[in-house]
């Protein structure tokens, strides 16, 4: 799992250097589908790209980030492989990695494909661009990205799930008869109190003594006695 988490880290490094590059990208893919014929469809799938990076491509950055594109692709495609084998999966992983797998074949068709908030991909587009061109193709990558991080973040979640009931079984066969220190320790000041206490009152009866009545105050002078 953890080689899995390190491939996945370092794809999503190269797509954010990919994504900072979408102007090139789509003028490549302008300037391809210029040299192709192919003016009136929309990029719509893997091989398409490819097809434009192998056949009509005369320029070395354009070329490039074509290639780059495609190989970003193939990446995800192994890993999503390498993700089988390390997981057993449940219906939740099953179903997020074969979405990824259908996404991610070459003759997939990318048209209606749309990345929504927070991915701004379609938004750096014209309307045009992002209704009847580039819309599909531009989402690809991040809709991917995001379906592998649930998987990882889902598959992780399972295995603390397994693990956990473990745990709660072990709390539970802590013995419970013992008295708690904090109830030994109650019990004890609360008798010392009553000791002092029940003391206390026979050192008052053994030397308390009854006091001589003083006589009422009278102010100096004669008295009639």
């Amino acid at each position: 799992m953890n080689e899995v988490v390190e491939t996945l880290r370092k794809i999503e490094e190269k797509y954010k250097l990919f994504q900072q590059q979408q102007f090139t990208f789509i003028r490549a893919l302008e300037r391809t589908r210029e040299e192709a014929h192919d003016m009136m469809r929309p990029v719509s799938s893997i091989i398409q790209v490819q097809c434009y990076k192998d056949n009509h491509c005369y320029n070395a950055t354009d070329r490039r980030i074509l290639n780059m594109f495609v190989s970003l692709c193939n990446e995800l495609r192994c890993l999503s492989q390498k993700m089988e084998t390390v997981h057993a999966g449940d219906s939740v992983t099953n179903g997020l990695l074969e979405k990824c797998k259908l996404l991610l074949n070459d003759s997939n068709d990318l048209t209606a494909l749309r990345a929504t908030y927070p991915h701004g991909v379609v938004n750096h587009l014209s309307l045009e661009e992002a209704q009847h061109r580039y819309g599909g193709v531009v989402s690809l990558l991040p809709i991917v990205l995001d379906s592998m991080r649930d998987w990882v973040t889902h598959s992780n979640l399972k295995v603390l799930y397994i693990v956990s009931p473990g745990c709660a079984r072990c709390k539970e066969e802590t013995p419970t008869s013992q008295t708690a220190p904090e109830a030994l320790t109650s019990n004890s000041n609360e008798n010392t109190v009553k000791l002092q206490d029940k003391d206390f009152k026979k050192f008052l009866a053994a030397n308390q003594r009854p006091q001589k009545k003083k006589a009422p105050w009278r102010p100096p002078g004669k008295h009639p006695y």
